[in-house]
């Protein structure tokens, strides 16, 4: 049988107090569905499922009273400082269609119903606001959209949640290592509103990995709202499907453990910092620099690009900042080609039977090597079209050194739905562990990007990422 339109679903009812008529479309085949209500012909209310959050039942007298949550998108705004896809708001909707009650009311054990009791004088829903992620609009979705609906959901006030604004890029580390891992080792659950990019998300995961974990560690649970600038994770694992900026995903969303990646260094490696102008050492277990990371593990032109637009000059262009940075690097000032990375590149393959067995990328210089978990690094960028939503699947994608026109007809291709992964010039395949041993001089090219943040390693250092690591928390994903 083909996918076909259901017949609409019309009910009488009540918007705020007046009589309507309530029509319920949808199209399961492709998501696509739509709440029309009117009161006249001339009187037209419409809600796209992209723009509604949830249905929730008020406990009044009247059982047909649901509040309708969703995100009014009409008042957005063009100013990239202050600009949020929209505003918080709802209505009073009695005696709706019950399969739009169906679709959209959330179930009872969201995550964020089960942590409203407090613990060691802290309660157990956090809400974190990373003032500095992409171009700085995490205060205003906090302010508009996410504070009111919590408000509007569940009655919760200042006292029923901790809140936490970013003040410096050690904020999120210094709040895992000071609260969260010792909630969790408490055996403490958890619900973590994160209003960040992948880089917050990387800085609880490493902090959680720094201690020993206990035996009464239960996982936190995350929820991302995507406020960073590529937003790889939310990308790839449908959070940004639609205009709510993850508070959909918050209220109906379930709990799913978040495969990791372990990245270990040569004993120079150092994290840079403050836009590369500082180091920081790195975690170290029994002597080795280590870190863990979620998304992507890169050398070559993804990473470059990355470190080169870290700054606050580049930033406030979101993620049109990465295009800018590549331009620079595939076609120098100076006129000539693209920078062609000198090193060692090995690869760990599934099929393999030996822990061991490294084999040798057969080129001694590379244009882009990318190992990644996910699918999507930017919105519509889909560098590995093969990746599922957390199906911790390790995958590299890499090319050798080639001139900027090919570079960027490779990479146009992964906006288009990722066929670069058939491009002859392309090699493109799942591993368990990815080896690069540096042959370079200057230190700008040997730079690796972990999930956003850059390492640099020392001259003649290596870097070796690998998969099977046990997960230490819980994403909010889509049901």
């Amino acid at each position: 049988m083909g996918n076909t339109e259901s017949s609409p679903l019309s009910t009488a009812g009540k918007v705020d107090g007046r009589p309507v008529t309530f029509t319920y479309h949808r199209r399961d085949d492709i998501d696509e569905r739509e709440l029309i209500w009117t009161e006249n012909p001339a009187s037209i209310g419409r809600l796209s499922t992209k723009d509604i959050i949830a249905v929730i039942p008020i406990h009044t007298q009247v059982p047909d009273d649901y509040s309708v949550l969703y995100v009014d998108s009409t008042t957005a705004t063009k100013d990239t400082k202050t600009s949020i896809p929209g505003v918080f708001k709802s209505f009073v909707a009695t005696k709706l269609p019950q399969p739009f009650i169906h679709d959209y009311q959330p179930p009872g054990n969201a995550c964020w119903q089960t942590r409203q009791d407090k613990s060691e004088g802290f309660p157990n829903l956090h809400i974190v606001v990373s003032t500095g992620s992409g171009t700085g609009q995490a205060e205003a979705v906090w302010e508009q959209m996410l504070k009111p609906m919590l408000r509007h959901v569940c009655s919760l006030e200042a006292k029923d949640y901790a809140l936490h604004f970013t003040t410096s890029e050690y904020t999120v580390t210094d709040l895992t290592c000071d609260i969260f891992l010792k909630q969790a080792n408490l055996g403490v659950a958890q619900a973590i509103v994160l209003l960040s990019g992948d880089g917050g998300m990387v800085d609880i995961v490493n902090a959680l990995k720094s201690e020993q974990l206990s035996r009464s560690y239960v996982k936190p649970s995350v929820a991302l709202l995507p406020l960073g600038t590529g937003n790889a994770l939310a990308n790839s694992a449908g959070i940004t499907g639609d205009n709510t900026m993850g508070l959909k995903t918050l209220l109906q969303g379930s709990q799913e453990e978040l495969p990791l990646f372990c990245a270990t260094f040569s004993p120079g490696a150092r994290l840079l910092v403050n836009e590369g102008r500082d180091e920081r050492l790195l975690h170290t277990v029994d002597g080795t620099p280590l870190a863990h990371g979620a998304v992507v593990c890169s050398w070559g032109l993804h990473a470059s690009l990355v470190a080169d637009s870290d700054s606050a000059e580049y930033r406030k262009f979101g993620a049109e900042r990465f295009g800018m940075a590549a331009k620079d690097l595939l076609y120098p000032a100076d006129g000539s080609s693209p920078h062609p990375y000198k090193g060692k590149v090995s690869v760990l393959r599934p099929s393999n039977n030996a822990k061991d067995d490294w084999q040798p990328i057969d080129r001694d210089t590379h244009g882009y090597v990318l190992a990644t978990l996910v699918s999507q690094l930017e919105k519509g960028f889909t560098i590995s079209p093969a990746s599922k939503p957390l199906d911790g699947k390790l995958r590299l994608v890499h090319f050798g050194p080639v001139n900027g026109e090919e570079a960027m007809a490779i990479m146009k291709k992964a906006y288009d739905g990722g066929k670069h992964a058939t491009d002859d010039r392309v090699g493109y395949e799942e591993i368990e562990g990815v080896r690069i041993q540096f042959n370079e001089e200057d230190e700008r090219w040997r730079r690796i990007c972990l999930d956003g943040k850059v390492i640099q390693v020392e001259r003649g250092g290596w870097v070796e990422a690998k998969t099977g690591v046990k997960g230490v928390l819980s994403l909010i994903v889509r049901s």
